[in-house]
């Protein structure tokens, strides 16, 4: 039988399978000098879950290789499910891209079944594009409400999805985790939450140049997200 002249070549044609690649040509190699161009968050990112819903802090800076403040009021966290928000980590472009690809998927899922995607689901399907897609360098955290409970996730740029009580990515991690050890309980209220969250990320835009000029902070719960910028830590603080 003839092969079609347009189907795509296998594993044993000598091409590798990609599901993302292009129909024709081929995404481009990124190099450690092109990395330098990207724009980039450095990032310092922070999810928290509560008895009364999920807390996720940001900072608020974009750079240039990490040398430049390209941006100095960068959204990070961005609503993708009716109780749910995932950051930003990583370059800007490719993590717009990841969120715009979720919500598709969850617009997609809500008008072909008639209700919302849980939160388990919606991660293990931000793990598969992760894993698979051409988003370059991301390493976001998903925070979630559903009938399940609360939820927050770490995705990392292999695809891996790890659940927790809190967590943080990005640049100014190791110092934001120090905030969490001392002044996290698994009694917040998610006022309190909000507090500890951007104490975690104050404590970062101190010691990491990836990180700075604000904070952004979403409060996620069963009737919604609600996202809000401080340029003044003292107004959360």
């Amino acid at each position: 039988m003839r092969q079609n002249e347009f189907s795509a070549p296998s594993v044993g044609d000598g091409m590798e399978s990609a599901v993302y690649e292009p129909e024709l040509g081929q995404l481009p190699d990124v190099s450690e000098k092109d990395a330098e161009k990207v724009n980039t968050t450095g990032t310092t990112t922070i999810g928290i879950t509560t008895d009364e819903g999920v807390v996720i802090a940001t900072d608020m800076r974009a750079s240039l290789g990490g040398r430049f403040v390209s941006n100095k009021n960068v959204q990070k966290v961005e609503q993708i499910h009716p109780s749910g928000a995932l950051t930003l980590v990583g370059s800007v472009g490719g993590a717009q891209s990841f969120i715009r690809s979720l919500r598709a998927e969850v617009n997609l899922y809500e008008a072909r079944r008639g209700e919302d995607m849980n939160i388990e689901a919606l991660a293990t399907l931000a793990g598969n594009f992760a894993r698979g897609g051409p988003f370059f360098a991301i390493n976001p955290i998903l925070g979630g409400v559903d009938d399940d409970g609360h939820h927050v996730y770490s995705i990392d740029p292999a695809g891996g999805v790890m659940e927790d009580d809190y967590t943080v990515t990005g640049s100014g991690l190791t110092v934001a985790y120090g905030t969490l050890e001392r002044e996290y309980s698994d009694d917040l209220t998610i006022d309190e939450a909000k507090q500890v969250a951007a104490s975690g990320v104050k404590a970062a835009v101190e010691r990491d140049t990836g990180s700075g000029n604000g904070v952004f902070l979403a409060e996620v719960t069963e009737e919604g997200v609600d996202i809000n910028g401080h340029k003044d830590f003292d107004e959360v603080l």
